[in-house]
């Protein structure tokens, strides 16, 4: 995998603090889950985050996709399975659908950051209000996993 790629998954996962088997930090805490067979709220359920204003999620995974994108991206990528080669794929086709390859091959990795902040809450720029990283965070982080 191209290290610029590589890099950018790392600072994704670090960014959302999570990791394959994470599931949302809810109100009771984080949590994790073992089956990899389908994305853990594939088959419903999901976590409550806070309680004023209510936000209730279903994000997973190293990436914390939610349960209804996976599923489309499950169809579209023809995955059989929430594995972190899964969970890779999808990331790889949410950064490709922003044009982050191109901006990463172009070292605008500040332009990669705000094209995706929309899809990760922890990215800022977003108006999801969970907090997040800032960019000179993000950037500093990017250029550790880079060199790494």
């Amino acid at each position: 995998m191209d290290p610029k790629l590589k890099a950018f998954l790392d600072l994704i996962g670090w960014s959302e603090g999570a990791d394959y088997n994470t599931i949302v930090t809810g109100v009771n805490g984080p949590s994790t889950f073992t089956d990899f067979s389908d994305h853990p709220f594939a088959h419903g359920g999901s976590v409550t985050v806070r309680r004023v204003p209510l936000l209730i999620s279903t994000a997973a995974g190293r990436y914390q996709v939610l349960a209804h994108y996976f599923e489309a991206y499950k169809a579209q990528l023809g995955l059989t399975d929430f594995s972190p080669a899964s969970q890779d794929a999808v990331a790889l086709q949410q950064m490709k659908e922003r044009g982050v390859p191109f901006l990463l091959k172009e070292d605008r990795v500040q332009e990669a950051i705000t094209a995706c902040s929309y899809i990760w809450a922890s990215f800022p720029g977003n108006s999801y209000g969970q907090g997040g990283k800032s960019t000179e965070d993000l950037l500093t982080k990017y250029q550790e996993f880079l060199t790494s």
